[in-house]
């Protein structure tokens, strides 16, 4: 299987911040992995390392595959605007990203075996594709039988969607992407130049 479905703290360590959610392990291992831990010596990066080193941080983040990454970069310079910045509100825009900012999932993962099992709708129609591209105005929804999950309720309690350019509604479990998602309220620690640089070469 391409995707990657190992451990999460392991990804976490490598690039030293929590891209999954909270992680014990950063704090316990602040260093990256491997049989030597940080007895390794670890020489000066390269450019070319530092630039592929987000671009892998930001693949991991949002859970999606070097191809489709690719696509999304080749879109993102053919809109309007600063590529970066599209590309990041491209990856926010994708359906399990959006289940997971309403806080209908707790984590990224869970989001994406959501809309896999068919437990989301999208204005009302069963979407099954985690990568699909929202828009604006689009409402995003709990399936009618899915609405007593626990996972969903539990989600919901513990983490209500704080994102501007979302609407979401507790009582119905409805949620709205009002606007697309600016720079500044994108919360990721990703360094989006660095991508485009990647790819320019």
């Amino acid at each position: 299987m391409a995707r990657y479905t190992g451990p999460t703290s392991r990804i976490a360590r490598r690039f030293g911040e929590p891209i999954f959610g909270p992680d014990k392990a950063l704090a316990k291992k602040a260093y990256g992995p491997g049989q030597h831990g940080n007895q390794r010596r670890r020489g000066k990066q390269s450019e070319y390392g530092v630039q592929l080193m987000e671009k892998q941080k930001a693949k991991f983040t949002y859970g999606i595959l070097e191809k489709q990454f690719s696509n999304l970069f080749k879109e993102a310079l053919r809109r309007k605007g600063v590529t970066g910045e599209n590309l990041l509100q491209m990856c926010e825009l994708r359906l399990d990203n959006v289940v997971f900012r309403l806080g209908i999932a707790p984590t990224r993962r869970a989001a994406r075996q959501l809309v896999t099992h068919k437990h989301i709708t999208v204005n009302g129609a069963n979407v099954n594709i985690p990568s699909y591209a929202l828009k604006v105005g689009d409402i995003v929804s709990v399936r009618a039988r899915s609405k007593s999950l626990e996972t969903i309720t539990n989600s919901i309690t513990a983490s209500p969607n704080q994102m501007e350019w979302l609407e979401w509604n507790g009582e119905t479990q409805l949620g709205k992407v009002v606007a697309a998602p600016e720079r500044i309220q994108i919360p990721e620690n990703i360094k989006e130049q660095l991508i485009v640089e990647l790819y320019s070469k």
